[in-house]
């Protein structure tokens, strides 16, 4: 264990000693989400640098404080890519955090979500022990896959301290189509086109303006284009337009005074939900409001009526819960995994719910 592992444990055995809660962070860029910060700083920033890179197996192995930008760089110069397009939330933000957040971008739906990718993890738990999970390729896993039980569980059962991602090439050719529909006929299209031998890699849509994003190879793309028709955006425009919607840069999500951006996800075939602003991804399935916290009942009622489930992403009053509560069982289980990993209970308490 080096040294920056070796101080991380020494905190953590001395906070667990002491009964005292721990709050993990990376550069910050994901604070907002949850259900509340809690705790003593423990800073991962420290831990950074790429252990293991091999282009020909697509798989790197980096340490969890390193910046996204960076390993972003990395991969481009060989030609590759993270395909889960992890939100950034501006420059600071590192591998681990946004494993942990466990949030995807626009190409979700088409390419898989960040547990996906997630090959294996070390991680130290609530002992200050050093533990290692999964390994550097797909198949290697018996029994609990607990490296991808990480992707989402916001520093709760531990400290990421590396990860083992699953890289791809980068796609030959690339097109953004844009076309004039309500969301209905938004909705029903992409659901057609999705019957369809078609290179699809994301959609968005808002105000009547549907996006789709084409990914394959340079012939895939073009007969593409040809079949579904709509307005080709400009080659400079179309990156950064993607870009601003996976960092929520659009104006869309400048929230007013007393507005709150909850995220829904439903079947993509669930009708308009009708409630509010509206901004739909994943080909329907996963759509994003902007109504006020106290909205939360109606929210989660129509979520659940169309078979999925909201979160309160921003703008939550410190009361509302973040997340849908869980059923008592899966109550159960998530208790029994915190015990397990963080048996004093110090790593960032009330992130998830407000009892763990």
């Amino acid at each position: 264990m080096d040294a920056a592992l070796q101080s991380l444990a020494a905190k953590i055995t001395q906070a667990a000693a002491r009964g005292r809660p721990l709050r993990i962070r990376g550069g910050g860029t994901k604070d907002f989400y949850g259900q509340q910060l809690h705790g003593e700083l423990l800073d991962v920033r420290p831990l950074t640098g790429v252990l293991a890179y091999e282009p020909t197996e697509l798989v790197v192995t980096v340490r969890a404080g390193t910046r996204l930008r960076a390993l972003q760089a990395l991969l481009a110069e060989s030609g590759q890519y993270l395909p889960f397009e992890p939100p950034r939330f501006g420059v600071a933000a590192t591998v681990g955090g946004a494993v942990a957040a466990g949030l995807s971008g626009p190409a979700r739906a088409s390419v898989g979500a960040a547990r996906d990718f997630v090959l294996g993890a070390q991680l130290l738990n609530g002992r200050g022990e050093l533990l290692n999970f999964g390994g550097q390729v797909m198949k290697n896993v018996a029994g609990y896959d607990i490296s991808r039980l990480l992707a989402g569980a916001l520093g709760t059962l531990g400290v990421i301290t590396q990860l083992s991602l699953k890289v791809l090439p980068v796609a030959p050719a690339e097109a953004t189509l844009g076309f004039e529909l309500s969301e209905t006929s938004a909705r029903q299209q992409l659901n057609r086109w999705g019957g369809q031998p078609l290179p699809l890699n994301a959609s968005a849509w808002a105000d009547g303006q549907l996006l789709v994003r084409l990914r394959g190879a340079h012939a895939a793309v073009a007969s593409a284009c040809k079949l579904m028709g709509g307005q080709l955006l400009e080659a400079q425009r179309a990156p950064r337009q993607w870009d601003s919607l996976r960092d929520q840069t659009l104006p869309f999500f400048r929230l007013a005074p007393g507005e709150a951006l909850w995220r829904v996800s439903v079947p993509d075939t669930a009708t308009p939900l009708n409630l509010g602003p509206t901004l739909i991804e994943w080909h329907g399935a996963q759509r994003w409001l902007r109504l006020p916290p106290d909205a939360a009942p109606r929210v989660r009622e129509a979520a659940a009526r169309a078979g999925g489930h909201a979160t309160l992403f921003r703008g939550g009053d410190g009361v509302t819960p973040v997340f849908t509560p869980l059923t008592p069982p899966l109550a159960r289980i998530h208790q029994a995994l915190k015990r397990e990993f963080d048996p004093a209970g110090i790593f960032c308490p009330g992130r998830l719910t407000p009892d763990f």
